[in-house]
C-alpha cells in the first residue's frame, strides 16, 4: 500500500524523499550520524521539537530500515538510537553533501553560539575531498568551546578516532571560527587568535589538501 505522503513518483529521489522528506526527518539523522544518542540527547539536539513528534519520527526511520535501538553494555546499560549498519549508514554521504551545499546560505556565526561537533562533524567532516584523501592517514583533535571531538581520515573515509594515539593537529579555540573558515570567511592563519593550530607542518598541508576548503581558506 502506498502511503498518502508519498510522492507516487518513479524517481529515486523521491523515494527517498518519501522516507526522509518530512520535517525534522534529516535532522534527527544528522544527530545520529554522529554517533549513538540517547532520546533525551536527541531531544537537547534538535531545540524545538516537540517529544512526541520526535518519538513519531524514530519510530518511522526504524520501521524504514535506517534507524535502530541498541542496548549498551554495563557500566552505561541504556538505550540508544544508532544508523543500522546496512542501509542507515547510506544516508551518511547524502548528509555531507547537503552540508557542503548549505554552508554557504549559513548567516556569519554567532560566537558562543555553535555547537562544536556541528562545526566538526557537519562542517569540517562535509569537506572532505575522498580523492585526494585517498592513502592518507590523518587524526584530528578538536577542543572547541570546552568539547573535546576527533576525526579521523584513513585511506579517503572518515573512521573511528583512534583517541588514544597522538593527534597528528589539535585545533583549540572557537567552534564558530572553524566555520568561518569551513565557509571561506576567513583563513586558518587569520584566525589564530580564535583557533590555534599545533602539529607539524606536512601535518597542516595534508589537511588543506584533503579537506576541500575554499580558496579564500587556504590563504
Amino acid at each position: 500500500m502506498v502511503s498518502n505522503k508519498s510522492y507516487q513518483q518513479y524517481c529515486g529521489i523521491a523515494a527517498a524523499l518519501d522516507l526522509v522528506g518530512d520535517r525534522w526527518t534529516l535532522l534527527i539523522l544528522r544527530e545520529l550520524s554522529f554517533g549513538e544518542q540517547r532520546f533525551t540527547d536527541l531531544r537537547a539536539g534538535l531545540p524545538g521539537i516537540a517529544t512526541n513528534l520526535l518519538a513519531e519520527r524514530l519510530r518511522h526511520l526504524e520501521d524504514a530500515g535506517l534507524v535502530e535501538q541498541r542496548e549498551l553494555p554495563a557500566p552505561a546499560a541504556r538505550t540508544v538510537y544508532a544508523l543500522t549498519r546496512d542501509q542507515g549508514r547510506r544516508i551518511v554521504p547524502v548528509l555531507r553533501a547537503l552540508a557542503q551545499f548549505g554552508l554557504p546560505f549559513l548567516d556569519d556565526p554567532v560566537e558562543g553560539k555553535v555547537r562544536p561537533r556541528t562545526a566538526v562533524y557537519g562542517g569540517l567532516a562535509a569537506l572532505l575531498d575522498p580523492a585526494a584523501a585517498a592513502g592518507e592517514d590523518l587524526l584530528l583533535r578538536f577542543e572547541l568551546d570546552g568539547d573535546d571531538l576527533w576525526l579521523q581520515v584513513r585511506d579517503g573515509r572518515i573512521v573511528r578516532a583512534d583517541r588514544s594515539a597522538t593527534p597528528d593537529l589539535t585545533f583549540t579555540g572557537s567552534a564558530a571560527a572553524l566555520v568561518e573558515v569551513c565557509r571561506g570567511t576567513t583563513t586558518l592563519d587569520a584566525a589564530s587568535a580564535r583557533l590555534h593550530v599545533t602539529g607539524d607542518r606536512a601535518a597542516r598541508r595534508l589537511f588543506t589538501r584533503i579537506f576541500a576548503l575554499p580558496v579564500r581558506a587556504l590563504a
